[in-house]
């Protein structure tokens, strides 16, 4: 048993690690020689990196950003093998922490002076590592509202409560995956706590919503290089 706990914590360890990776910081500035905390929002995320860099930059960052919390939930998946886990209930719990402590390493990341970004992408990332139809359906609030209003952070808050609404629906499917016949309970009080934090990482982004003076995105024009240099700085004031 001591080797089964030796082993969890090992794999925190490596999911707080994997988030620690500040893709955009490492990208901005090998790249482009840009700190990208310095510039614009100075959120170290996709969205401020379209902003300062375009989309040749932030592309690899949304990729890197969700694929660091999809493979830090997945690897718990290695824990099936070990015969003290007591169920797949409990695997699906570590998951659960996972997602936290792999956040938490992307906002407070250890590689980057723990100035780091909101989370947005590595919690999507995350989330399909433990239901990707739920997080399949919270990205399709996530764009419908994106093409309408243009404000990828109205989107992030709207996505992020529709999440426990989504799980409040199917979350049986989700213990149904691992052979079990009850909803997760844990998992949706997970929803709301993700629902809650985005809201709060965002609270600036919803002042100025309030206000009028978020700046709204249009990303056929940066995928067009109708956006130019000038237009980008202009967004960072």
């Amino acid at each position: 048993m001591v080797i089964t706990y030796y082993c969890i914590v090992t794999l925190f360890i490596i999911a707080y690690l994997l988030g620690s990776i500040p893709s955009a910081v490492w990208i901005g500035k090998r790249y482009y020689g840009v700190d990208v905390r310095e510039h614009g929002s100075k959120n170290a995320g996709t969205t401020n990196v379209l902003r300062v860099l375009g989309t040749r930059a932030a592309i690899p960052v949304f990729a890197i950003d969700f694929l660091k919390g999809f493979v830090a939930v997945s690897i718990f998946s290695l824990l099936k093998y070990d015969v003290n886990i007591p169920s797949g209930a409990w695997i699906v719990n570590m998951k659960i922490l996972a997602v936290f402590v792999v956040v938490l390493g992307h906002i407070f990341p250890v590689f980057a002076n723990f100035k780091g970004g909101k989370g947005v992408a590595t919690v999507l990332g995350a989330v399909t590592g433990i239901q990707p139809n739920i997080a399949l359906l919270c990205f399709a609030v996530w764009l419908v509202v994106f093409m309408l209003w243009h404000y990828v952070s109205l989107a992030s808050i709207v996505a992020g409560c529709a999440f426990p609404v989504f799980v409040s629906i199917f979350s049986g499917s989700i213990y149904a995956r691992h052979g079990l016949d009850h909803t997760s309970i844990s998992f949706l009080v997970f929803s709301f706590v993700v629902a809650i934090a985005l809201v709060w990482t965002h609270r600036k982004n919803v002042g100025r919503l309030l206000d009028g003076n978020e700046n709204k995105i249009d990303l056929w024009k940066y995928f067009s290089g109708e956006i130019t240099e000038n237009e980008k700085r202009k967004t960072e004031n």
